[in-house]
């Protein structure tokens, strides 16, 4: 067991819908980091364990190829029952009976063979092509790998970052709460003291309340997304986790422009097509290959015995041996140009895996080009918004004051909650798309891996 999956049997969380959000208690696991959680489902995801498992098989397949082009030793044994020997009719002439015909039985009731037949492939062009295809294949199951860990890198790192976010919304939404609380407490003084409405009143309580209810569908919003992060980990659903309390930060640089065919090779996908596409063509000179002749070497060791009786294990009777050697050629003429059509098909076959290939060249483009905007764009978004939050930070404490000093009304100090709510929000969600941005950009480059490096 490695260490990574030994910190995370002990891996758990405290949640609680009425005390502080994701407070940890003495006996709470230690947090997990994105980059543990990561290595993690490297680990465990059941994906990527059925790709590690596709790829040995490839090895093995190799092995079986070469297999083939070595000799091949078989071993065979006969034993037959004749309870009616067959007649023949032979000339009269042969006895001196000229004129007539006679039967005659050949053979005897029992007889017995066994032998040892041994065949050398010596010359087959179809056996190095498909020998080449074996090893490409597996580089193709290889490369499937690594499109199956970055798909789990990805995923994971999604959760994780969404988890973060949410987790991030529990905050504003219990700093808000704990506002409105104190709110609600001054406004019932002043109630009780015949300075504020009932009405007053309940408008500080209905916004509590729906604060309240806020933080519970929340709650449930959270727990599915811890779900879904131990989903893609390969994580028993039932096993307590906890992430870190720092966001990850990716130091991804925002670039000007990126070409598409400078990224291209980091690609795994654009390596499994061109692979891919190097298969299909031997497939093309695997069908080619049958035109040629091919060649093998064959030798026969053999003994036999017939008895009237069952005595095969008698010493004393004979059994007769057999020795035979020689070659095999094997040269094709005519095959109603099936070969021909088959050759045809499978070249259609590279080129369509050309077509994708240049789909992903383009789409590649495309992704570097769109999520680089995106991330200019949410970084930009993120920067507007804490302004955004600083100034509403700043409105809701002037007019609290003002308030206080009975210079305001209610409903100005609790718009300017919500409206610091709202704020708050906000800048959590563009930071959101601001890290998924960055994400994508590193998948369009090929570079998900570094977030474990």
């Amino acid at each position: 067991m490695t260490s990574v999956k030994k910190r995370f049997l002990a891996l758990g969380v405290v949640l609680s819908l009425f005390s502080p959000a994701f407070a940890q208690s003495q006996n709470a696991p230690a947090p997990l980091t994105l980059q543990e959680s990561v290595k993690y489902a490297l680990e465990n995801n059941e994906a990527v364990k059925k790709a590690y498992l596709d790829e040995k098989s490839a090895e093995y397949k190799v092995k079986e190829v070469k297999g083939s082009g070595l000799p091949q030793l078989n071993g065979t044994g006969t034993l037959t029952m004749n309870p009616a020997l067959p007649t023949q009719l032979l000339p009269g002439e042969l006895a001196g009976q000229p004129g007539t015909l006679i039967p005659v039985q050949f053979g005897t009731k029992y007889v017995a063979s066994a032998g040892v037949s041994l065949q050398q492939l010596l010359f087959n062009k179809s056996f190095f092509v498909g020998l080449e295809a074996a090893k490409t294949t597996k580089d193709l199951y290889r490369l499937r790998t690594q499109m199956s860990e970055e798909e789990v890198i990805y995923n994971v790192s999604s959760a994780y970052m969404q988890l973060l976010q949410t987790r991030e919304q529990f905050n504003t939404i219990d700093a808000n709460f704990k506002r409105l609380e104190q709110l609600e407490k001054i406004v019932n003084l002043q109630y009780r003291n015949d300075i504020a409405t009932k009405v007053q009143l309940n408008r500080v309580t209905v916004n509590k309340t729906n604060l309240e209810n806020t933080r519970q569908t929340l709650q449930a919003a959270y727990d599915q997304q811890l779900n879904a992060l131990k989903f893609f980990m390969g994580m028993p659903v039932d096993q307590e986790v906890a992430i870190s309390e720092t966001a990850p930060n990716l130091n991804v640089p925002v670039l000007a422009q990126d070409d598409a065919s400078n990224v291209l090779y980091n690609r795994s996908d654009y390596q499994l097509l061109n692979k891919q596409r190097q298969l299909q063509s031997l497939n093309v000179k695997n069908i080619q290959a049958r035109y040629y002749p091919s060649l093998s070497g064959f030798g026969n060791v053999g003994s036999s015995a017939q008895r009237n009786e069952f005595n095969f294990l008698d010493t004393k009777q004979p059994w007769f041996n057999t020795v035979a050697i020689g070659l095999q050629l094997n040269v094709p003429i005519f095959d109603g140009f099936q070969r021909r059509h088959q050759i045809k098909q499978a070249k259609i076959e590279v080129e369509k895996t050309e077509q994708d290939i240049r789909q992903v060249t383009n789409a590649t483009n495309m992704s570097l080009k769109n999520a680089a905007t995106q991330m200019q764009s949410s970084l930009n978004a993120v920067q507007a918004q804490e302004r955004n939050v600083t100034l509403a930070q700043e409105v809701y404490r002037n007019t609290n004051e003002l308030y206080k000093e009975g210079l305001s009304p209610l409903t100005d100090l609790l718009d300017t909650e919500v409206s610091l709510r709202e704020a708050q929000t906000n800048l959590n969600n563009e930071r959101l798309k601001y890290q998924l941005a960055q994400l994508t950009y590193l998948q369009a480059k090929g570079e998900l891996k570094s977030l474990i490096q």
